[in-house]
């Protein structure tokens, strides 16, 4: 069969590692041979702990520490051309009244501070070897709102804005940043969502209708696109969105058949 073959970046740093979309990410790197270091609060999973060529920085996303571990890894590697895919990211169910400062607190740090400081950090070695590719997970939430997820709106729509002004602003030393906005996945952040639903089996059956396909994308499709963000088959592409929620937001209002309408 013809194969299309692009080229990656030598190694590429996945926050979020540990679960859902960043764990697929890995996965899909480590397999096409790039050196992968995972970036999470919790441990690597057994499966991706066990792969050579990946290896996993445990620490707080928020923290300039577990930067400094990266980065000093990376300079040890001897790493020359880089890339970065933020995927770390934490999600409160409920409207704005039952949103804490504590609640508000954690996921400006996760979801903002972590995707700020992962780019403040690696950026001066991409710049180094004028050379570096980043891929900041926003959501589809950060242009569309979805009720109950304010907060977690709010702060995806941040980290678009803050990819599109990394592209312009470092673009010139080598840099090509862009946006990955993913719909739902069978993944940790929608499957919160899902658990905290009255009725799981109809909250996923009434999601998975709203989808053109009919179905809830896996993470590991969702990853697929990440992995051509960061290729050389990209390169076009500097300051986008590219939405992959198998055309949810295609459509204001996609019809089923049920509705007795024209198809």
């Amino acid at each position: 069969m013809p194969q299309l073959t692009f080229e990656l970046p030598d190694t590429v740093v996945v926050t979020g590692a540990s679960s859902g979309l960043g764990h697929e990410l890995c996965s899909l790197l480590v397999e096409a041979g790039v050196a992968t270091v995972g970036v999470d609060l919790a441990a690597a999973q057994d499966n991706l702990a066990a792969l050579a060529g990946c290896c996993h920085v445990a620490g707080d996303v928020a923290g300039e520490a577990t930067w400094e571990k990266v980065v000093a890894r990376l300079r040890s590697s001897g790493a020359k051309r880089i890339g970065l895919v933020t995927s770390a990211a934490i999600l409160d169910v409920g409207t704005i009244l039952e949103a804490t400062p504590a609640i508000m607190s954690r996921a400006l740090n996760v979801n903002i501070v972590g995707t700020a400081l992962a780019i403040k950090f690696l950026l001066p070695l991409m710049i180094e070897a004028h050379d570096g590719t980043i891929v900041v997970v926003a959501s589809v939430n950060a242009t569309l709102a979805e009720q109950q997820l304010g907060i977690y709106n709010a702060t995806k729509a941040a980290v678009r804005q803050l990819a599109r002004t990394v592209a312009l602003d470092h673009s010139r030393s080598g840099v090509r940043a862009n946006v990955l906005s993913p719909g739902p996945m069978l993944a940790g952040l929608f499957k919160r969502h899902l658990e905290s639903a009255t009725d799981s089996d109809k909250f996923l059956a009434t999601r998975s209708a709203r989808q053109p396909g009919g179905r809830i994308l896996e993470a590991r499709e969702v990853a697929q696109a990440a992995m051509f963000l960061l290729s050389s088959g990209s390169t076009a592409v500097l300051g986008a969105d590219l939405v992959a929620d198998g055309g949810l937001t295609a459509s204001f209002d996609f019809r089923t058949g049920e509705e007795r309408a024209s198809i």
